[in-house]
């Protein structure tokens, strides 16, 4: 990923370059074995996730018939990032990428499988329901911080772009399927297959992805809550990082009115309630389905240059589409107004998301996923709640209209003061060269013949190696003399020794 220097290159950053200076296709980035792992188990994890959602909301009414703690059984999924996400996703950072997902998909595994268990009470499903989900922020935040030690530069982009896509139509699979198993036939039969599928899971990780040590070694470990604070710091304290995730949770802030208001949009002047389903469930789809074309559209079609040109105006047209909001459309009309903001989003989103993992330092990435995640979270609550009691005080069409206008003139704000293309390369290449070699994405199509990938226990024993040269302390901690956001963020000058 060191595509940056302009000297004569070894042959495979000359083919970095060559990369970047093309569209990253598909077939590029499937061919590289481990990604194709991490994608699967992304794929099979999502679609269980979503399917156990559906499945356990219906098993609850079945045995309660009572909304609130259907509803109840719903809402624990997103407890653990709004309690305690970032702490937990920091764990990712103390062990291997490949154990932290192996274990959190067999943990979920075990407490998805206990729920399958007849005569459970509701209060223990509910327990065991949140025990299960506190393994969701270590994964995910595994998942994240290993795309750049796979992939090279362009392609993590692309990457991001193709899960983050699959996981808006793994959401649409999964309700459906868990709610159809569940209905027609045993919500225990769903809630089971998804135990099954979180096995699965973990084995796909186990078979496909080889061990790599520790992004922070026994000697740069602190107290947890430190390590957690170091992320916020390290994202709210460095210009780029902060730019994006004022940009990501704007976003978040506006893209979700019309999914938290579907329900009560549709019943408005509504008698059928047939009807108001229907409605109700193409304002809800509307923008996941134009997230998904503006994501593969954009990450797909569009060079890295034009992405990054596309920026400001996405940004600006993810609630502009939903202005005419105010004119009190017909269902129909709103979900196409949602289905436009769903594209701007879905061609937006991946990119920004991109920028950020390859401003990264190593050894951050799995702590910043977990700031970025839980503010997401906490946005797009806090969001649905203060429309929700605003809409009690006006109409639904004014609440969301004049929101939207609000977030038109936020994010032309934002797009104003985004930093130039050179900013972020210049971040993405400090960021690369923080990267041990030992731990640095191969590209795959040239790797030269008769060369083998390192064994397991060849890694952890130059890992060994490599903490007793260590520095007891992290080594943006251990350089008082330099500014703030150079010791969060190493520039070229700051570099380690080992930098690319």
């Amino acid at each position: 990923m060191s595509d940056e220097q302009p000297a004569a290159r070894p042959a495979g950053e000359a083919d970095a370059v060559t990369e970047r200076e093309r569209r990253v296709t598909f077939r590029d980035l499937f061919s590289v074995s481990e990604y194709r792992a991490v994608y699967l188990a992304l794929l099979v994890n999502w679609l269980g996730d979503y399917l156990a959602r559906a499945a356990i909301t219906v098993l609850v009414y079945q045995q309660t018939s009572s909304v609130l703690l259907s509803a109840a059984s719903f809402a624990v999924s997103y407890l653990p990032w709004l309690v305690g996400g970032p702490l937990l996703a920091a764990l990712a950072e103390r062990y291997p990428y490949r154990r932290v997902m192996m274990i959190s998909d067999l943990i979920r595994m075990f407490m998805i499988a206990l729920v399958a268990i007849p005569g459970l009470p509701i209060s223990l499903i509910l327990l065991v329901l949140f025990l299960g989900t506190l393994a969701s922020p270590p994964t995910q935040a595994a998942r994240s911080a290993i795309l750049p030690l796979l992939l090279t530069r362009e392609r993590v982009v692309v990457a991001l772009a193709v899960n983050a896509t699959t996981i808006q139509a793994a959401q649409v699979v999964g309700y459906f399927a868990g709610a159809t198993i569940a209905s027609a036939l045993n919500p225990r039969l769903a809630i089971a297959a998804v135990a099954v599928a979180f096995g699965l899971s973990a084995l796909i990780i186990a078979l496909g992805v080889r061990h790599r040590p520790a992004a922070a070694s026994r000697a740069e470990r602190s107290h947890l809550l430190r390590e957690t604070g170091e992320g916020f710091r390290l994202v709210f304290g460095h210009r780029v990082l902060r730019a994006i995730a004022l940009l990501v949770f704007t976003l978040t802030m506006f893209a979700i009115v019309p999914e938290g208001l579907a329900a009560a949009w549709a019943a408005q002047g509504n008698t059928d309630p047939a009807q108001r389903g229907i409605h109700q469930g193409m304002i809800m789809a509307a923008a996941p389905v134009g997230w998904v074309i503006g994501g593969l559209v954009v990450s797909r079609l569009a060079s890295q240059a034009t992405r990054q040109r596309l920026i400001r105006p996405f940004a600006v047209l993810a609630p502009l589409a939903l202005v005419p909001a105010l004119a009190a459309p017909r269902a129909e009309v709103v979900a196409l107004l949602a289905l436009v903001s769903g594209v701007a989003q879905g061609g937006l989103m991946p990119t920004l998301q991109g920028m950020f993992v390859l401003a990264l330092p190593h050894g951050y990435r799995a702590r910043a996923y977990g700031v970025m995640q839980g503010g997401m979270q906490l946005m797009q609550g806090g969001t649905v709640l203060v429309t929700g009691v605003l809409a009690d005080l006006a109409t639904i069409p004014l609440v969301v209209g004049l929101w939207s206008v609000g977030g038109v003139v936020l994010m032309g704000a934002l797009a104003v003061r985004w930093p130039s293309p050179k900013t972020f390369d210049e971040a993405a290449a400090a960021a690369a060269a923080s990267i041990p070699p030992l731990e640095a994405p191969e590209p795959q199509a040239h790797r030269p013949a008769g060369a083998h990938r390192a064994r397991p226990a060849d890694l952890a024993e130059a890992d060994e190696e490599r903490q007793q040269v260590r520095p007891s302390e992290p080594r943006w901690r251990t350089q008082p003399a330099q500014p703030e956001e150079a010791r969060l963020h190493p520039g070229p000058a700051a570099a380690p020794a080992h930098g690319r």
